[in-house]
């Protein structure tokens, strides 16, 4: 028996790590859409409760199930064998037992996977809420939280009792069924031993091998339920095993060079989740090598929708995204990877060292390499002022770190794989003014000779670039140098003049000069500035 149970346990360790190392390999897998599409507490919730109750209930259950199933079909032949008229009896009753049972099945199935389902938007409260704790506990919102939390699990308990009361309603239907049949087979065998076509013996002998079949049907019954729920939970899990990518990584382009050429020619994109809702509409542009270009416009008008394109997270409804001519979707996943770089305004970082994080997706890299990488960021001076320089864990998402020392070592990441195309979006404008002007420091050391694509608020970074283009509701609305969008008084113009003179873009002007407030004094000041030919700095430090 121990080793018959070791054995059994170590296949269930087996059959769990086989069974999450698949599902995740599975999801890693996916296109972006399907994480837009699913809250992440719901995958994580697949990937461990489910899992785990997949694998321990059907195992165990499974287990029993067989060891019942082996044993009763073995009595059941010394039955037949005894008297095969008491046999036929006995599996009159058989035809009603299997009817409750597959009723009882499919409603505690149901019943499971909604339980599953409540479970992981229970699952989905509390990953929200504690990973974004500094936000509730600024908002004084924990006691709402836990209300929330508290309100999922209380309609989980509701369809615990459903499950409950169809499980007690099951075995006392299955219990009345072994009753009667043994009241049948008394009944029908005392008919046969006083016609003399049986002995008592034998009765006797037949009743016993009864109650063991009865005690077999028994343990099956109680394992059924185990085996719905394990099924239950499966349907859940296999819906991922089984789902294939919308928009898989198999490219198989990897070319030896790459200038850096990117295209976007008559793009029109809508997102996954929200296919009705166009984005770009026809947007064509095109970066080059040595350059940097820069996409402004107005809130929600697709520049980050274009970067999202760039990496190739998603593909248009219609155009293509070209590198050096080729379309990106048909260039392989790493090799894209290594030749476009992103750096985001909330850069994530994971937790592991320093070292792991600039490292991040590449083997056997150098020291020498990782150093030259953080110099060029600009982040070695204060890398190596940590307790243990490049083995320190920054702690979950780098919380360990400033706002600026992220930055650099977002920048630090992108910069070791030699990018070709580097993207920086709002690379500086969730920084303060030193932090930022020691990024933008490292950003115009790491420009030249590559292909730049930046998305800033900021007037000092946007001024600088090469070509600016600005997008406005999905449409290329203009493009060319700051001192030709200026001198043409479109889109741009007035984008810089609300950054500038406090004006709203469009038909209406919200606050007049004469009847400015407070703040549109620092407006005033600043204008004075500006005309003044000292204004170069608070310009710098304006948005829009």
């Amino acid at each position: 028996m121990g080793v018959h149970g070791g054995v059994f346990t170590l296949t269930i360790a087996k059959l769990n790590l086989r069974l999450r190392n698949h599902l995740f390999r599975t999801l890693m897998r996916q296109e972006i859409g399907f994480f837009d599409e699913n809250h992440t507490g719901d995958i994580i919730s697949r990937l461990s409760a489910d899992t785990t109750q997949m694998s321990d209930l059907l195992s165990l259950n499974i287990n029993i199930f067989l060891q019942s199933t082996i044993k009763g079909i073995g009595i059941f032949i010394f039955m037949f064998g005894m008297s095969w008229k008491l046999t036929l009896v006995a599996i009159v009753g058989f035809p009603f037992i299997a009817i409750v049972s597959e009723l009882y099945g499919n409603y505690y199935k149901k019943l499971t996977k909604e339980v599953q389902t409540i479970l992981a938007d229970a699952n989905k409260v509390a990953e929200e809420t504690i990973s974004s704790m500094r936000t509730v506990r600024s908002f004084a919102n924990e006691c709402g939280e836990a209300e929330s939390y508290y309100g999922k699990l209380l309609v989980m308990f509701q369809l615990n009792k459903k499950q409950a009361l169809a499980y007690a309603g099951y075995m006392w239907s299955s219990n009345i069924s072994e009753l009667a049949l043994e009241v049948a087979i008394l009944y029908y065998g005392g008919h046969l031993v006083i016609t003399g076509q049986m002995s008592s013996g034998s009765l006797i002998s037949f009743f016993i091998y009864m109650l063991e079949l009865g005690e077999c049907l028994q343990n099956i019954a109680s394992v059924y339920t185990g085996l719905m729920q394990g099924v239950g939970a499966a349907e859940k899990v296999f819906e991922y095993l089984d789902r294939e990518p919308k928009h898989p990584a198999d490219g198989t382009e990897a070319p030896d060079t790459c200038t850096g050429v990117v295209e976007f020619k008559d793009i029109k994109f809508a997102y996954p989740t929200r296919p009705e809702t166009e984005i770009l509409k026809g947007v064509s542009f095109t970066l080059r090598p040595g350059e940097v270009t820069a996409l402004v416009g107005p809130s929600g008008s697709g520049k980050s929708s274009c970067v999202s394109l760039l990496e190739n997270f998603y593909l248009p409804q219609q155009g293509q995204v070209l590198l050096d001519g080729k379309p990106i979707h048909t260039f392989q996943h790493d090799y894209l990877h290594s030749k476009v770089a992103l750096v985001g305004q909330e850069p994530v970082l994971f937790a592991r060292t320093v070292e792991e994080n600039i490292t991040y997706g590449l083997t056997d890299v150098p020291m020498e390499t990782v150093v030259q990488a953080a110099i060029e960021a600009n982040a070695h001076d204060f890398i190596t002022s940590l307790s243990t320089g490049y083995g320190t864990n920054v702690g979950e998402k780098g919380t360990q770190l400033s706002g600026g020392q992220k930055q650099r070592v977002a920048i630090a990441r992108a910069l070791i794989r030699n990018p070709r195309v580097l993207i920086l979006d709002e690379a500086t404008s969730a920084l303060d003014a030193e932090s930022e002007h020691i990024v933008q420091k490292a950003l115009n050391n790491i420009m030249q000779e590559r292909t730049v694509l930046v998305i800033a608020h900021r007037l000092s970074t946007v001024e600088k670039a090469d070509n600016i283009i600005v997008i406005d509701r999905g449409h290329v609305a203009e493009q060319g140098s700051h001192s030709q969008l200026i001198a043409s008084g479109g889109l741009y113009y007035k984008l810089v003049q609300r950054q500038v003179l406090g004006i709203e873009t469009g038909a209406e002007v919200l606050n007049k000069p004469e009847k400015l407030s407070w703040k549109s004094d620092g407006g005033r000041q600043r204008r004075r500035q500006s005309s003044s030919g000292s204004g170069s700095e608070s310009e710098h430090n304006l948005r829009y």
